[in-house]
């Protein structure tokens, strides 16, 4: 007899690769899987080798370090690394061939300083384009431009691309920050920068806003099957959601009219009825938030969580449904086969399904699947 993991994130990697293959049918252009943060919570290296199998030709992360498990874990594609410590070392970024995102002065200087005879480093240059994060300054990019300019032509330096980040507030926004990024682009060129990437849209604009595909784009969410658009589903946009978030009932009790439930008592028993207990808590990413909000499925049925979210487990009213012991519970998955989306823990706890996936916890156990494989689940 199998024995489930006590808490159980399935990663569907074909799906990965599905929404890879699909998104770069649409957007006609070279795409970089964004495989941050262990790949949205789905695990990096499997992220990174489905998305590359679906037609990503470069990875992007957060920061050198997860850049590097990548290389040791035996990826080999192009990886670029945009974010930073202060007075951060390159030079194991350069021995492992990560390329840099460059945002100051000081940045370049330190990725030419990690420069050896017959390596140089590949870059990034990121111009600040509205979003008041990092990149270049407005009034640094013609200075960094040339030196970066210099630096290559003396070997220690390659200008792989020129990028920027995009706010998603309004189509308006984004055109006007598209603008700059050209006004920038013009500047780098004049400068004697001609990258050969130029990448501004991450998964929202790549989808909404055609004309900031470039030649490039970022794309994170939507490859885990996830809609960055609000008002569209997964479905709509024709994704594949890759993350399905499961366990077991742990315990059930049948209970009186008025029996409080999980600390607080902030929810009561209307009635007699059946009480399961479902043990995955904030410590495994469920959110505290959405206590008597967040939405279940089990044995078919759809409930809502009862009570507070506790560090380990919560507690489900079912009412007088027919619920044992060991029976299966989907928190979220594919919303097409009945189960609630990550987007509707994200609404149960006023926050956004990027976070709702990338928070769950190291407890939880991944388990890499096909479709094939997931029967019921696919």
């Amino acid at each position: 007899m199998t024995v489930r993991p006590l808490r159980e994130a399935l990663i569907d990697v074909e799906a990965i690769e599905h929404n890879v293959r699909h998104l770069r049918r649409l957007v006609q252009t070279e795409i970089i899987a964004v495989v941050k943060a262990d790949g949205y919570g789905h695990g990096a290296v499997r992220a990174a080798t489905a998305a590359l199998s679906g037609g990503a030709t470069r990875l992007g992360v957060a920061d050198i370090a997860e850049a590097v498990a990548l290389r040791r874990a035996g990826i080999t594609a192009p990886i670029v690394a945009w974010l930073h410590a202060p007075g951060a070392d390159f030079r194991e970024a350069a021995e492992h061939g990560v390329e840099l995102g460059i945002s100051s002065f000081a940045q370049l200087q330190a990725a030419a300083a990690a420069a050896s005879v017959g390596r140089s480093v590949g870059v990034h240059l990121k111009v600040e384009t509205g979003l008041g994060r990092n990149g270049v300054e407005p009034r640094e990019w013609q200075r960094v431009c040339a030196e970066a300019a210099r630096l290559e032509r003396i070997g220690q330096l390659r200008v792989i691309g020129v990028f920027s980040h995009l706010s998603n507030t309004s189509i308006e926004d984004d055109r006007a920050a598209l603008a700059r990024f050209h006004d920038a682009l013009a500047e780098a060129s004049a400068a004697g920068v001609h990258p050969p990437l130029r990448h501004i849209a991450a998964s929202n604009a790549a989808i909404a806003l055609p004309e900031t595909r470039l030649n490039c784009v970022r794309l994170g969410l939507a490859i885990y099957g996830l809609s960055p658009l609000p008002g569209r589903s997964s479905a709509d946009l024709g994704l594949l959601p890759a993350m399905t978030l499961r366990t077991s009932v742990a315990a059930v009790r049948r209970v009186p009219a008025g029996q409080g439930v999980s600390y607080g008592y902030t929810h009561r028993t209307a009635s007699e009825t059946t009480l399961a207990l479902v043990p995955l808590g904030y410590a495994d990413g469920v959110p505290r938030q959405a206590s008597g909000r967040g939405p279940v499925v089990i044995g078919g049925r759809r409930f809502t969580v009862s009570g507070r979210i506790a560090m380990d487990q919560f507690v489900v009213d079912v009412g007088d449904a027919d619920v044992s012991i060991g029976d299966e519970v989907v928190l979220f998955g594919d919303p097409t086969l009945g189960f609630p989306a990550a987007a509707d823990w994200g609404d149960a706890a006023d926050t956004i399904d990027y976070e709702i996936v990338t928070r769950i916890g190291p407890r939880v156990h991944r388990t890499a699947v096909s479709s094939e494989m997931t029967g019921g689940l696919r």
